[in-house]
């Protein structure tokens, strides 16, 4: 099949519109989560998922895993195309602005049962261990990386802050399912168009409305790792906030004693 679209060309069709339209709504809406914050929290979850992902993709694209159609892409950088660093930035700040419009801190105190942090690690850890199983087959080659990429970031993210990702579960689902759907669309149709080839070999053979199910979870863990990133990041900083206020009402009520 000729390819309508190269990989820049989804970008430019299918990601900056949103991203744009995004954007505008977050700097516009009051209610919406905008300035240093939320977008320093942003730049992180960009370089932490360039730094990230950009090992995984060099291991599984030179093992055949998935390519790219004739022409394309540009060029390759290592030995992934330069269209592909360039999604690895797309992606965080087209899902963190859908966040931004829907995102919200609770009042929970950054100190959570250890039982909870044992079952968030825990839970990575076992996505690792499954995945690790799953990589001797080569029909679940793909799925078993996945796996084992994904873990340890989760078991991070859930041993930290499991208790308060579940308080915000609903505003967590929201921000993590229309992205992933979207993207989930933009794939198939990368998919049908050539633009990028997915290995059946390396695969488990099972899709979704004819998108591999490896490239969903691909999309859903990813836009996971964002959503809960950012979400944990601002509360981070609110709680900060607080203990600075406490610390200034107790130094003024100190000073003021101090005075009488």
């Amino acid at each position: 099949m000729a390819i309508a679209l190269t990989y820049f060309g989804i970008h430019l069709v299918f990601l900056l519109p949103p991203i744009l339209i995004l954007g505008w709504f977050a700097f516009r809406r009051g209610r919406a989560w905008w300035g240093v914050r939320p977008l320093s929290g942003l730049a992180l979850m960009i370089v932490l998922a360039v730094v990230y992902t950009t090992p995984f993709t060099n291991h599984l694209i030179p093992r055949g895993v998935w390519w790219y159609g004739r022409s394309a892409v540009l060029a390759t950088v290592w030995h992934t195309p330069i269209e592909e660093y360039l999604f690895f930035v797309l992606q965080p700040i087209l899902t963190a602005l859908w966040l931004f419009q829907v995102g919200t801190v609770v009042d929970r105190p950054l100190t959570i049962p250890l039982a909870h942090r044992l079952v968030g690690v825990a839970g990575g850890l076992a996505i690792v261990a499954a995945g690790a199983a799953l990589i001797g087959d080569a029909a679940t080659y793909y799925l078993g990386w996945l796996f084992v990429w994904a873990g340890p970031i989760l078991a991070i993210q859930w041993g930290f802050g499991l208790s308060y990702l579940w308080d915000l579960r609903r505003t967590v689902l929201v921000a993590i399912a229309v992205p992933t759907l979207y993207l989930w669309i933009v794939d198939r149709i990368a998919i049908e168009l050539g633009v990028w080839i997915i290995s059946d070999a390396h695969t488990t053979g099972y899709a979704l409305l004819g998108l591999p199910i490896e490239e969903a979870l691909f999309f859903l863990l990813t836009n996971v790792f964002i959503v809960q990133g950012l979400v944990m990041y601002m509360w981070v900083l609110d709680r900060i906030d607080d203990r600075l206020v406490r610390a200034g009402m107790s130094n003024r009520f100190v000073t003021s004693s101090d005075e009488s």
